[in-house]
């Protein structure tokens, strides 16, 4: 039997009910929260005193009682304010807390999220909203910081209820944004950021600072590429880089997100154990620190979902549980929705959770079915190996799982990338087998040198930059070449903004159904998650020009 099977996720019964009542909610499904909230309770009572009596019931009550729930939930974090639907826009002075900051390469204007704090008399409903600001700055005025009370002002626009998925007001909807404040400017800063967000903004000009050393004077193209796969400062790639990692369905190598978070935690990781601490002064130190990074780049949603899925996994470890990868993961998207719910509708999120769950559900066991099958020298003993039988061996076991991996989140990533960028991208799975080990590589070089930058070893830190230079400079010049190849992407869009969103849930759930039942052939065996992906490409896009 595969080891990567029978592993178990009790929490999906609470966390798909609940995104589907959030998704119910953003198609229409209103009802007042707290009527909402009143019929969910007796529901989760009743799965409470039914789960050892009758399973049955208890399936059907907790699926009710998270559906109500994430209906309700979709309505306290989305707080619309329907007469302002039909209101033109219009100039408004807020008191803005800022709680996201954009970095932009352009120095004289500054971007983000913010929460109103106060508003003018005639505009109290707003207190409590959040939205988007765009800022322009005096000459010498520093973009404002995290945590910070500023009062603005600027045009106020309403944002639509249901923008589509792959535009900028899609991204805001998704992050409980109702409304922009734009050609806006500030006027005072009522209250100072905190001192430890001061402190971030500090470490992350630092780190900037130092992933520079050596290379950004002579090679800038390079330290850009760099800043952004350690801190996300996508804004330092250029426009030709940008359209470049894009369209190779490689540009979440740049992006603060699993793989760089997931290198990093296990680089920490390995550090503490040189230590020789216990286990659980190790996990929490590791934690600690690990956040401390995700905060100084700015505690972006996808850097901290890569937080939660590290954090749950590792404490998996350290309470001394069978390793379970699914239940982790299930986990750390349950934390995730309970403090954000919104995210659900974010490409980022949906992109994340999906790809990483159809790597542990379809590319794990794709990966043993096929060392079973395919065994090198199955009748004759390992003991009886030379030494070169071994390192065959190894490096076809690396292959298989490597493709098989692959294929499982290409059949993700092919579909997603046309709901949310318009792009189909084949060529994305041979690209991604190639760069995602030296992309491993890059960010361990990045990581090493901002420790030498710590530690107060500047020539070392310079080392490590040139080190990790030399493979972007190989990865975007294998970039390059890949998309030249005829076929390498298309432009192309699903033929209604339905396919994109109805297709994902329908893969997903062959996916979750395919795994519980252990990939029988009596079931469809492989086949049903290739099926939904090649019909939904087949049927439902049409390219572009």
């Amino acid at each position: 039997m595969s080891r990567s099977l029978g592993h178990r996720a009790p929490l999906l019964w609470i966390v798909l009910p609940f995104i589907g009542g959030l998704a119910a909610a953003k198609v229409g499904v209103t009802l007042t929260p707290p009527l909402l909230l009143a019929l969910a309770l007796p529901c989760v009572g009743i799965a409470l005193w039914s789960a050892a009596r009758a399973p049955r019931l208890w399936m059907a009550m907790i699926g009710a009682g998270m559906l109500l729930a994430g209906v309700a939930a979709y309505g306290l974090h989305r707080v619309r304010l329907p007469a302002w639907d039909t209101l033109p826009a219009r100039e408004a002075k807020l008191s803005l807390r800022v709680d996201r900051v954009f970095v932009s390469a352009d120095a004289k204007r500054a971007s983000g999220l913010a929460t109103v704090r106060r508003s003018d008399t005639h505009l109290t409903e707003l207190a409590g909203q959040r939205l988007y600001f765009s800022l322009t700055l005096r000459k010498d005025e520093a973009p404002p910081i995290r945590s910070a009370e500023i009062a603005a002002v600027g045009v106020l626009v309403t944002l639509p209820r249901n923008p589509p998925a792959d535009t900028f007001d899609g991204y805001l909807a998704g992050a409980g944004m109702n409304f922009r404040l734009t050609r806006g400017r500030v006027l005072d800063e009522e209250q100072p950021a905190h001192a430890y967000y001061r402190f971030c903004a500090r470490a992350a000009a630092w780190c900037h600072a130092t992933l520079g050393r050596g290379i950004a004077e002579k090679r800038p193209e390079l330290a850009g590429l760099l800043r952004a796969m350690m801190l996300g400062a996508t804004h330092e790639l250029s426009d030709e880089q940008h359209a470049l990692f894009m369209q190779s369905g490689t540009m979440h190598l740049f992006a603060i997100s699993g793989l760089n978070i997931g290198v990093i935690a296990a680089a920490i990781h390995g550090l503490l154990l040189l230590v020789r601490l216990p286990a659980w002064a190790r996990f929490a130190l590791g934690a600690a620190v690990l956040w401390l990074f995700v905060d100084i780049t700015g505690a972006s949603p996808s850097a901290v979902r890569a937080f939660a899925m590290a954090v749950c996994l590792q404490a998996a470890f350290v309470l001394r549980r069978p390793g379970n990868p699914v239940s982790a993961l299930v986990a750390s998207a349950l934390a995730v929705l309970l403090i954000a719910p919104l995210q659900v509708f974010s490409a980022s999120f949906l992109m994340s959770y999906t790809i990483v769950a159809a790597l542990l559900v379809l590319g794990l066991p794709l990966s043993d079915a096929w060392l079973t099958r395919w065994a090198p020298w199955r009748d004759l003993p390992k003991v009886a190996w030379r030494w070169w039988q071994h390192g065959l061996d190894q490096a076809w076991r690396a292959g298989l799982a490597a493709i098989a991996i692959g294929v499982a989140t290409t059949l993700v990533s092919l579909l997603t990338s046309v709901q949310f960028f318009r792009l189909l991208t084949p060529g994305a799975l041979i690209a991604n087998l190639a760069l995602i080990p030296a992309a491993m590589v890059a960010t361990l070089g990045g990581f090493a040198s901002l420790l030498c930058g710590l530690v107060g070893f500047g020539p070392g830190a310079s080392l490590c930059n040139h080190a990790a230079a030399l493979v972007l400079l190989a990865i975007e010049a294998l970039v390059r070449f890949g998309v030249q190849v005829p076929g390498a992407f298309l432009s192309a869009r699903f033929a209604a903004p339905w396919v994109g969103p109805a297709a994902l849930a329908l893969l997903l759930a062959t996916l979750l159904g395919g795994y519980a039942l252990r990939w029988q052939p009596r079931t469809g065996g492989w086949w049903p998650p290739f099926a939904v992906a090649g019909l939904t490409l087949l049927f439902g896009m049409k390219f572009s020009g």
